[in-house]
């Protein structure tokens, strides 16, 4: 449920703004509460079928924790404990959802998919953050990775839940690939309403628009700035999740892993050992195979499998992607990234990550990119879309880090969090952008420091 701080505002129709939320505890209004919130009762979501505006005196976790204005569950295990957040950024905090028919989302007691959170904060530097949950969390998934961080720098801030959460996402959508396939539409539906959200509060639309997400939060920003460059400046994407439908994909290189890590485990097998390392995930991440065969690597395969493959009904381990009809491959396609980016993209992914290996994933989408820039550079000169996208790309390869930086914590001397250097790349994005243009360091293979806060500090050159 939702707790109000300060002021609650309605939204159309006011029957259904409050309907579900404690609309009295702790209510409490002052002059300065009034004059920060000052029109904002005004504001509207554009295409939201539900939306409830909080004024509140911090928009940040350390204040939206205790106010009930987020739900720590959403993002546990995605930040290292020593991760250190700004706090005390007033402003308003508009949650709601959009049309939709599917009901996995419990957040609130609303029951009702295609949540949104917007953060609109006192102090406004002119830009705008868009993001998408990682995995299949919901939209507050961000909050300590993006939220707290960009809200302290001035940017309005929007996450939605994709349209679908949880385990059984798949469940949503009529034909294969339904379900994820909204995942962008969502995200792109967001965009569009919080650019006109800012406007109102502020007087302007956003100088700037961002959009910046983890694994499949990377996976829409990549989809976003190659299908819908124009709602953006540019993006960061943190190990995103690649799609496609002639591999590798997740249908390629999870079955091996679940068939040899039986035998690597119980026998240490060298034969198994080398059929993990041949599906992609790298050598000396081998301390981390344990946990991600117990917590993920199952799962994944088949939720996913699930929604792109219904009439499936074997073994996990069994699953032979190219044997299997071509209306799998169709529904994979509807997904598939390209590598056309059109607009400024930084990516990193780490080298041990033992979800999604890095040269399945990552490492080939930079090549799908480099690749589509040379083919649009020869004899096309500058129209849109064709000058060297690569020239406005770059790929920083972390070693040793994982998928999940909350594994940091258990392994601090083997592993690097992501999360500082998403930061990072962040700050070149915007120096990228800004009219007299600094480009970033070049794309490169960073080592993991031998000293230093690895928890909160990154640099981009080696």
């Amino acid at each position: 449920m939702l707790r109000r701080t300060t002021i609650v505002l309605a939204a159309v129709p006011a029957a259904l703004a409050l309907a579900g939320v404690d609309a009295a505890a702790g209510a409490t209004s002052t002059r300065a509460d009034a004059d920060r919130c000052a029109h904002a009762e005004r504001i509207r979501v554009p295409g939201a079928e539900r939306q409830v505006a909080a004024c509140l005196d911090d928009l940040t976790t350390a204040g939206t924790v205790a106010s009930g204005h987020t739900v720590p569950a959403d993002y546990a295990g995605l930040h290292a404990a020593g991760t250190r957040n700004p706090s005390g950024v007033p402003g308003v905090q508009i949650d709601g959802y959009f049309p939709d028919t599917s009901t996995f989302n419990t957040t609130h007691g609303w029951n009702h998919d295609s949540q949104f959170v917007i953060r609109l904060p006192e102090r406004w530097n002119g830009g705008l953050v868009v993001s998408g949950s990682p995995g299949t969390r919901r939209q507050y998934a961000n909050d300590v990775t993006i939220s707290d961080w960009v809200l302290a720098k001035g940017y309005a801030f929007a996450s939605t839940d994709k349209g679908n959460s949880g385990a059984e996402f798949y469940r949503d959508g009529d034909r294969p690939g339904d379900a994820i396939a909204e995942w962008n539409h969502r995200t792109t539906q967001l965009t569009r309403a919080a650019k006109a959200v800012v406007a109102q509060r502020y007087g302007r639309a956003p100088r700037r628009t961002y959009a910046a997400g983890i694994s499949n939060g990377g996976y829409l920003v990549r989809w976003q700035l190659e299908n819908r460059p124009e709602l953006y400046d540019g993006g960061v994407d943190a190990e995103g999740t690649l799609w496609r439908p002639d591999g590798p994909n997740l249908f390629t290189y999870l079955p091996p892993v679940l068939r040899a890590y039986p035998s690597y485990a119980s026998t240490g097998s060298p034969a198994a050992h080398q059929a993990i390392l041949d599906a992609g995930y790298t050598a000396g991440s081998e301390f981390l195979w344990e946990y991600h065969h117990t917590v993920y690597w199952g799962l994944t395969q088949r939720i996913y499998r699930e929604e792109l493959d219904p009439s499936y009904e074997g073994e996990d381990a069994d699953y032979d992607y190219f044997a299997r009809p071509k209306e799998v491959r169709k529904a994979v396609a509807r997904i598939s990234l390209t590598g056309r980016i059109r607009k400024p993209m930084l990516t990193l992914h780490g080298t041990y990550d033992s979800l999604l290996p890095i040269g399945k994933n990552s490492d080939l989408y930079a090549q799908m990119v480099h690749s589509k820039a040379k083919g649009k550079s020869k004899g096309k000169g500058k129209g849109k879309g064709s000058a060297s996208a690569h020239s406005y790309y770059r790929y920083y390869r972390l070693e040793t880090g994982n998928h999940v930086d909350g594994l940091y914590d258990a392994y601090p001397d083997k592993l690097r969090p992501l999360l500082p250097c998403m930061r990072a790349a962040f700050t070149a994005l915007e120096r990228w952008t800004a009219p007299k243009g600094q480009a970033p360091p070049p794309s490169a293979t960073l080592p993991r420091p031998a000293t230093g806060d690895l928890v909160n500090t990154c640099s981009l050159t080696r």
